[in-house]
């Protein structure tokens, strides 16, 4: 993420505002989420209007100091002139209220970056390149980012999927905008998808996007129920062979893979108990439709068993009352007795979009855990990575810098 002023943008105390602009994308990645994606559901300027308008209006019902204004797709970038009014329009109504948020903002994408190079998107970025963050999403090296980020076709939309030997892939496509990107924002970070067919070329990846400039690399591993026998083994055994080519080429100086982390893998913290992982219902989805969510797994296509959750809408506003059930949502509320009682609980991640789809019944308080044996695993590989790493810095005489480094760049992240 790009490192923002302190005093233009307040960490951790901001408002998550996201607009689905378009349910369509130029992919088909084998391992989205977003069942439901199509060319039909586009977001009107009159529907974002009324939302922003809503929003603005409800000022003391959104007391955060700060406010994220996220846009998806889809691929959001396929709706650069509606995106780039919508942007226009918040600034103007921010600062014509005095509203709290304006100067204290931020304007997020995750983009497939196909798009990133032409002179629309280019525009917008030079006009907003203060309050901008945007990720890119790449997974590595061409061939990992090739067995799921494959273009789409027109007979996918007729629900037939090509061949593998006629799947083409968008590693090229995406990689020659990553140099200008990385200019524009020197510490932009990525995001890389692990499902069960990618894991052989974990390590690979992560080293291939260090050569490309990346220094900070976000993984995380799906959260559906498509793990096979074996699979935590292979991801344990790529985790250990990643540590390894990390700390053995001095990687951990300059570069930062999400891992490996000193804060995961250690029973559950009691004073987290009554604290939620995600922030569905402290956050606002809206959709074409101008309809409300509490996240956008909460939309209709992101879900493949449930109905949507709405929230309200456009017309009618919020429904406190439908919000209710996440006020509620923590650690123990959702999880089985099992997971309060892990001895490797802390970091053990989930979505409750995902925990809402996979339950037995229309509840979001059943906590899916198909990842739990990947995170057991990710677990063992830390420790790991953390022991070798302190063995080696305690040998060069060098573990008290590194520490210091490290308190310092906390420090200036906060």
């Amino acid at each position: 993420m790009v490192k923002e002023n302190k005093e233009t943008w307040q960490e951790g105390l901001s408002k998550d505002i996201t607009f689905i602009v378009t349910k369509d994308c130029q992919l088909a990645c084998k391992y989205c989420y977003l069942v439901g994606k199509n060319t039909k559901e586009r977001m009107t300027w009159e529907v974002a209007k009324s939302a922003i308008d809503y929003i603005l209006d409800h000022e003391k019902d959104m007391t955060e100091e700060s406010v994220i204004w996220d846009f998806i797709g889809g691929e959001p970038f396929l709706e650069i002139d509606l995106i780039d009014k919508i942007c226009d329009y918040i600034k103007l109504q921010m600062f014509q209220r005095n509203h709290h948020w304006f100067n204290s903002y931020r304007f997020s994408f995750s983009t497939n970056g196909i798009n990133y190079h032409t002179a629309k998107v280019q525009n917008f970025i030079r006009k907003n390149k203060e309050h901008l963050s945007i990720g890119i999403t790449i997974d590595g090296t061409k061939r990992k980012h090739d067995l799921n980020r494959i273009w789409k076709t027109p007979e996918m939309e007729k629900g037939i999927l090509p061949k593998p030997e006629e799947e083409k892939g968008s590693y090229e496509d995406v990689v020659r905008n990553i140099p200008l990107w990385l200019k524009q924002f020197p510490n932009a970070s990525t995001k890389v998808t692990i499902s069960s067919a990618d894991i052989p070329y974990i390590k690979d990846s992560v080293l291939h996007l260090y050569s490309l400039g990346i220094h900070e690399v976000n993984i995380n591993c799906v959260f559906e129920d498509v793990w096979n026998d074996g699979d935590d083994k292979l991801f344990e055994e790529q985790l250990v062979q990643l540590a390894d080519a990390i700390i053995d080429g001095d990687y951990y100086k300059d570069y930062a893979c999400s891992f490996y982390s000193e804060h995961i893998g250690k029973p559950m913290d009691s004073n987290l108990q009554n604290e939620n992982w995600c922030g569905a219902g402290k956050m606002l989805a809206i959709d074409a439709a101008g309809l409300f969510y509490p996240c956008t797994r909460f939309a209709q296509y992101s879900l493949r068993s449930k109905k949507a959750w709405t929230i309200g809408n456009i017309n009618e506003g919020i429904d406190k009352n439908k919000l209710r059930p996440f006020l509620t949502l923590n650690r123990c509320t959702q999880s089985k007795q099992e997971c309060i009682n892990c001895e490797v609980a802390s970091g053990c991640a989930w979505c409750q979009g995902e925990n809402y789809d996979a339950a037995e019944t229309p509840t979001a308080y059943q906590r899916a855990t198909a990842i739990c044996k990947m995170h057991k695993a990710r677990v063992r590989a830390n420790n790991y990575y953390w022991n070798k790493l302190y063995r080696k810095l305690e040998l060069e005489g060098t573990r008290e810098e590194f520490e210091k480094n490290k308190r310092e760049s906390n420090l200036s992240n906060c």
